[in-house]
């Protein structure tokens, strides 16, 4: 295992009630890198996420996991009782432990909803949720990020400014990320690897391949495939202050 290795997981297969969940599953999550998981629902996305969380175990295969491993969980989404007075302090504190965690203060700032600090939890937007449950996650100063549907819930602006700051956390702390979303076309320009799960590992690779791979067209069809489709901008252009095209690089103009 190398230094550099944070988890790997060796054939992990998984049955429940006679229904093959995983199937000889094999991934490695390493330090500052950004691993997307892709399926369909009930493609074990969730029992793998478990496994590596150390919740569950497959009944064969193998889990090695760096010594002393700290793993940062965001789940998809968390139910809070409306009339329950919980402030996003107290609730980025609770289940500590014991551990030394972060200061909510400065998590809270990372992840650029500091004012929310002495706010109702049950009063969060969507929007604002999701950054609580990321500077929740980031408060044990974790090796390993694993991110449930980070953008759960999150509209189209804010789903394209959350993967930037997960992105920018990966840089900063430099840990390793798993992800598990289906916006493969916002977080493929952070993502270095891919792996596209149904029980057992369809695809993986770089997005760019996963997006063209014949098994991936054909779990998720080419039209809901091209939703998903791997978009690269090639900067042939300048821009203005106001996002007008002005110097087009190859003589003409874009519109």
């Amino acid at each position: 295992m190398s230094h550099e290795t944070l988890v790997e997981a060796r054939d992990v297969s998984l049955s429940l009630g006679g229904r093959k969940i995983l199937d000889r599953v094999n991934l490695t999550l390493t330090k500052g890198k950004l691993l997307t998981l892709i399926g369909p629902n009930g493609a074990g996305k969730t029992t793998l996420v478990r496994i590596v969380l150390g919740l569950m175990q497959g009944e064969s295969g193998k889990l090695v996991r760096k010594p002393g491993l700290r793993i940062g969980y965001m789940p998809q989404k968390v139910f809070v009782e409306p009339t329950l007075p919980l402030t996003v302090e107290r609730f980025i504190q609770l289940g500590a432990r014991g551990q030394k965690v972060v200061a909510a203060n400065k998590v809270l700032d990372e992840v650029k909803v500091g004012h929310l600090l002495r706010q109702q939890v049950s009063a969060l937007s969507g929007g604002e949720m999701q950054r609580v449950l990321l500077a929740r996650a980031l408060s044990h100063s974790p090796d390993l990020l694993v991110l449930d549907e980070p953008a759960q819930g999150v509209d189209i602006n804010g789903q394209t400014e959350l993967y930037e700051l997960i992105n920018t956390i990966r840089e900063r702390h430099h840990c390793g990320v798993m992800m598990v979303s289906h916006d493969l076309h916002l977080v493929m320009a952070a993502t270095d690897e891919v792996i596209c799960l149904n029980q057992h590992i369809c695809c993986h690779g770089k997005p760019e391949h996963v997006s063209n791979d014949p098994a991936y067209l054909a779990l998720f069809g080419k039209r809901q495939a091209a939703t998903l489709a791997v978009y690269t901008h090639h900067h042939n252009h300048d821009h203005d202050i106001a996002g007008d095209v002005i110097k087009p690089k190859d003589g003409h103009r874009h519109v």
